[in-house]
């Protein structure tokens, strides 16, 4: 009986310890990745606080913390910078319809290398993955986009990206992991190959498709290089982020960015300098892709932890 009793109070101990210990390690948890978030979020901030305040004070390194002498005058200005509107429509167009053309083709891809009677399987899904590893490099790439007729031409952005070697993988994946009786009984039914993907395997899918079209339409956003590289005698087919390439090249010399407008003499005395030319079109570059995530986030993480559990 007093071995008993004294037991409890040492379990109680133990029990009191462990409780301390982890709410210890839960708020250096909590605090590591507060910190953590903050590191993330403040650049974006700190662009986006420039944007909104007195250009002079921007201009001095003033602003910090909070924005100083709110206006948006700024974002109104970038209606009188050439073809920024053309990019703008060339790149959205552009990631609608190479995202949406990806996710299609990857969709399908992926779940045709899972069926084993689909012809020398093994080599096409081989063949496909094996460019993930080797790349010819910059100029034989070129060589042959030119070759390709793809040079100065709205269809290399969309006919390259079309086939997207992770994705399929990814893909064909996550519809591994649904159960096989589905298609059977569709097949005994008498459902043709496309007809079960159709109906079946791409409603299915949806998360991993959302993660993917994710994946396509950041990269199609985002994309420079081809731009750069392929687009030299068609500068009406360049990307928003290309023509911030350009911008932040010019942005010392105002005039060079600006259109003639009636409104343009005001928008150079008093609304832009070089400074903020720079935050205020790399932050219109910014927002519309950071829209889209709260939207698909729930696809995506359910996406890539069944995707990971499968592999």
């Amino acid at each position: 009986m007093r071995k008993s009793v004294a037991k409890a109070p040492k379990k109680r101990r133990l029990k009191q310890q462990r409780g301390a210990g982890n709410a210890i390690f839960d708020v250096m948890n909590v605090t590591a990745f507060v910190v953590f978030t903050l590191l993330c979020i403040f650049p974006f901030y700190y662009l986006f606080i420039n944007t909104i305040s007195d250009n002079e004070l921007v201009s001095r390194g003033a602003v910090t913390i909070f924005p100083i002498g709110i206006n948006i005058s700024n974002y109104i200005a970038l209606k009188d910078v050439n073809d920024l509107a053309n990019a703008f429509l060339v790149t959205v167009t552009r990631t609608i319809l190479g995202t949406g053309l990806m996710v299609i083709a990857s969709g399908l891809a992926g779940y045709l290398v899972t069926k084993r009677a689909l012809w020398h399987r093994s080599f096409w899904y081989r063949a496909i993955v094996i460019t993930m590893y080797f790349n010819a490099g910059l100029i034989p790439w070129y060589l042959n986009m030119m070759m390709l007729g793809l040079t100065n031409s709205y269809l290399a952005y969309i006919i390259p990206a079309i086939i997207a070697p992770f994705n399929i993988i990814l893909v064909k994946t996550y519809i591994e992991s649904i159960p096989k009786e589905l298609e059977e009984s569709a097949i005994i039914d008498g459902a043709t190959t496309l007809v079960i993907f159709r109906k079946i395997i791409w409603p299915l899918s949806k998360p991993i498709l959302a993660t993917i079209a994710i994946f396509g339409a950041v990269g199609n956003w985002n994309s420079f290089q081809d731009s750069l590289i392929l687009m030299k005698g068609a500068p009406e087919l360049y990307t928003l982020q290309h023509r911030l390439y350009v911008y932040l090249q010019k942005s010392s010399d105002l005039k060079a960015v600006m259109g003639g407008g009636a409104g343009t003499a005001m928008v150079l005395e008093n609304a832009l300098n070089a400074k903020v030319v720079k935050y205020t079109i790399s932050m219109a570059t910014i927002i519309p892709i950071m829209l889209i995530y709260p939207f698909m986030q729930r696809y995506f993480v359910k996406g890539i932890m069944l995707g990971a559990v499968k592999g």
